[in-house]
């Protein structure tokens, strides 16, 4: 395939994070949106993803050589947008439509609207497995092409989860990768409160994963690991993110009232501001 991967250095990423930062918070206040939270802790990941390691070419969005990535966190779709329209998939001005009648950008992500968007998700649990099955698939055409999958840590609750970590490890598909936003909060509660999720990274390599736990807003880091897939081992790779829901901007971080509320117009400009943004 003609792919067109950008490399940029740490500080390009993080300048580009910062930049889809602020398209996410203009998008929330637009909607009068929910899910502003869930979707600033996992924008690193995005970040890291397609500006430094999926080999896509938005010209060509249903290249069967590409890469695939799965936002099976579908309730963070604000995200996956911002990112496909400043990769070029389709314009940033379409950005404004978000959550509106008629407009293609709905509030979880739909399937065979969007270039890029690889499956309708929102449904929690069904991400991996998809993700599972396409990675399979790639192996049997004799394809090399690789599939991320990014995940919540409450989707871990899920266990339609389970059952596709279970199929991956079992069919030693090296080139999946799940990567769980582990940003410690669900809808109303802490997330190892609602479950006993931790250790979460023993979890995954109890069933057959090789798991790695991270720093979810060092890019670099994202990077380098997302980028070694398949690394060697035979197995799938679980990434266990360490995130803060909000990041990025102070009076968001950790606050879980932001899964649900939209930022003032006083509260964008702030938010803006904070991460040098005009």
């Amino acid at each position: 395939m003609n792919a067109l991967m950008p490399t940029l250095d740490g500080l390009g990423l993080r300048a580009r994070a910062a930049q889809l930062r602020g398209r996410i918070i203009d998008m929330c206040h637009a909607a009068s949106s929910a899910h502003l939270g869930s979707s600033l802790s996992c924008a690193d990941v995005l970040t890291a993803a397609y500006w430094h390691v999926l080999k896509v070419d938005p010209a060509h969005p249903t290249d069967p050589l590409r890469d695939r990535f799965i936002l099976s966190k579908g309730h963070a779709a604000m995200a996956i947008y911002a990112a496909l329209a400043m990769r070029g998939f389709f314009p940033e001005a379409e950005l404004a439509t978000y959550n509106q009648d008629g407009g293609r950008l709905a509030e979880h992500p739909p399937a065979n609207q969007l270039p890029g968007v690889e499956a309708a998700t929102g449904s929690l649990g069904h991400g991996l497995p998809l993700a599972a099955g396409i990675a399979l698939a790639g192996r049997i055409q004799g394809r090399d092409y690789r599939v991320f999958a990014l995940l919540s840590d409450g989707e871990n609750n899920e266990g339609s989860v389970w059952e596709a970590a279970m199929f991956a490890a079992g069919q030693r598909l090296e080139n999946l990768c799940a990567i769980i936003d582990y940003n410690k909060w669900q809808a109303t509660d802490r997330s190892n409160d609602v479950l006993a999720l931790a250790p979460l990274a023993d979890k995954w390599r109890a069933f057959g994963w090789d798991a790695v736990e991270l720093d979810g807003h060092d890019v670099e880091a994202l990077a380098r690991v997302m980028q070694k897939v398949p690394n060697g081992s035979g197995k799938p790779v679980a990434i266990v993110a360490h995130t803060v829901k909000g990041k990025g901007v102070s009076f968001m971080e950790d606050d879980n009232n932001w899964h649900y509320r939209a930022p003032t117009a006083a509260e964008v400009a702030l938010a803006r501001a904070e991460l040098g943004l005009s």
